[in-house]
């Protein structure tokens, strides 16, 4: 696969490599530990990729921040503005606080308590709107016009994609020989990273999204051949439950990704609580769909090398009497 140029087609293996360096210091070189307790259930090795330790809690910094580094003075002046359920806000309002930038946050007014408060704990102005993305998008959009606050996206944007990629990056340089890579799929942005990363350094190991059945955007547009708004979206795991992907993350699914698989709300709920009490991890449920994909048998690797991206942290506490 020919890499491209800067701006142009889909994101290359040099333009992830430039976000690592960016994020050198500012995002955590998370750790791919060899899970026993998933490897035994699905007799395969699996290894996870835990970035619920990430600064924020999610792998959003990555993006977050390879995007604000690359503001003008002028831009940094003016501030910027996001709209997001939860985790790319925590992440753009830590990137904010980082470079000393104003931020505004549009989340939905069913944000987790968790997620509201860690925006604000980086001292981001929240904006309740709406339920769905496609609500707190028109309210950021309109509010950025009036305010001339710039935008970042939380995955449509190959700034933003590219850091993502770095997640990849550091899986295939730290196991070479993995087999299957398996990623959480929200907007697409995680996706369209590492699979850019991981196809031009392995090319033969198979990157695998893995969706929400009831937000499942990237399985819908890859079946219709172009992104398709969802009628309605229904899922626990409230950080993959865009209405719509973009073109750009479709594109990378389409020319880069192996395959994308969904599993059912209780598959990810079962996986939360293996994670939590086997492997002594505090995961979101966003963070355990792609382990759900495994554990429920979704998806078969054949005693394949597994790596298993854990997106995200940040869970609602009043969920844990629950899950354990």
């Amino acid at each position: 696969m020919s890499q491209v140029l800067h701006g142009e087609g889909l994101v290359g293996l040099t333009e992830v490599e430039a976000a690592a360096r960016r994020l050198v210091g500012i995002a955590v070189p998370t750790p791919l530990i060899q899970s026993d307790a998933v490897s035994e259930a699905v007799d395969a090795p699996v290894r996870l990729k835990f970035e619920s330790l990430q600064r924020a809690g999610s792998f959003k910094i990555r993006g977050a921040h390879n995007f604000v580094s690359q503001l003008s003075d002028d831009q940094v002046a003016r501030g910027v503005i996001t709209y997001s359920s939860g985790n790319h806000g925590q992440a753009v309002a830590l990137a904010g606080k980082l470079r000393g930038i104003r931020v505004v946050v549009v989340m939905p007014t069913t944000a987790p308590k968790v997620k509201r408060d860690g925006c604000e704990r980086f001292g981001a102005e929240v904006i309740f709107e709406g339920t769905t993305s496609i609500e707190r998008r028109a309210r950021a959009e309109e509010i950025a016009k009036k305010e001339r606050l710039i935008v970042v996206p939380p995955f449509d944007h190959r700034h933003i994609i590219a850091g993502a990629g770095t997640v990849g990056l550091e899986v295939a340089r730290e196991w070479p020989d993995v087999d299957f890579v398996l990623v959480p799929v929200g907007g697409g942005g995680l996706l369209s990273g590492v699979a850019a990363a991981v196809k031009r350094m392995q090319p033969t190991a198979k990157v695998i999204g893995v969706e929400p059945e009831g937000a499942a955007s990237m399985r819908r547009a890859l079946d219709n051949g172009s992104p398709a708004l969802l009628g309605s979206v229904d899922t626990i795991a409230d950080g993959l439950a865009p209405s719509i992907v973009s073109q750009l993350t479709f594109e990378h699914a389409r020319e880069l990704v192996d395959d994308v698989v969904t599993v059912t709300d209780a598959a990810i709920r079962a996986a939360t609580s293996l994670l939590i009490e086997r492997q002594k991890a505090i995961v979101e449920f966003s963070g355990a769909a792609a382990t759900a994909a495994l554990l429920s048998g979704r998806l078969q690797v054949n005693g394949g090398r597994v790596a298993v991206v854990v997106s995200g942290g940040n869970l609602d506490p009043s969920f844990l009497p629950q899950l354990v």
